[in-house]
């Protein structure tokens, strides 16, 4: 069989059958790029090791590991397509039907009902999250943490008065200022 249309066809079927994200794939692409020969269990290792340390989906990162020891850049092209396609096929079939199903009274009501628990959700996360935040945890016991409150609403002022100012330069100056005021000021 043609290199190609084998590690398309391979990773189609990985794609396909495997659910559960990409961690969930390493035993079935283990054994399928074992079993045919592609590369060593070594060289999966470490392709797994490098593709958990760049950025984007871990199974399309090692799917590119391999297709492009395989064969170079057509072959990336070949694992990341077949990778790709069964989620962006499954998809399309949902949301089809799912087009289809909107229209039906019961799945209106129960849509109309799901709303008002996403506001929930979300405020269940904001304060669990600012518990976490303002807050020392030393051993059983919570000690209130000012410096956290001071910076958080610091934050919120620069974000809603500075509309310029992006989000990202605000958690690296959060990081530098925890780095010099938790490592070097008070040492928790």
């Amino acid at each position: 069989m043609n290199i190609y249309l084998d590690l398309f066809l391979s990773f189609f079927k990985i794609g396909l059958f495997t659910i559960g994200g990409g961690y969930a794939m390493i035993p079935i692409i283990s054994s399928t790029v074992i079993d045919k020969g592609w590369i060593s269990e070594e060289m999966l290792i470490n392709f797994i090791g490098i593709a958990e340390s760049t950025p984007g989906p871990f199974a399309v990162n090692l799917g590119t590991f391999i297709g492009f020891e395989q064969a170079g850049l057509l072959g990336v092209l070949c694992t990341s397509l077949g990778l790709f396609l069964p989620s962006f096929i499954i998809i399309l079939l949902i949301f089809y039907v799912a087009k289809k199903a909107l229209n039906n009274a019961i799945v209106q009501d129960a849509m109309t009902m799901i709303k008002p628990v996403i506001p929930a959700l979300i405020i269940t996360a904001f304060i669990t999250i600012a518990i976490s935040s303002f807050t020392f945890i030393s051993g059983t016991t919570r000690t209130f943490n000012p410096f956290n409150v001071i910076c958080t609403a610091l934050c919120f002022v620069v974000l809603r008065k500075a509309k310029k100012v992006h989000p990202i330069l605000i958690i690296i100056a959060s990081a530098i200022f925890g780095i010099i005021f938790y490592g070097f000021i008070f040492k928790v």
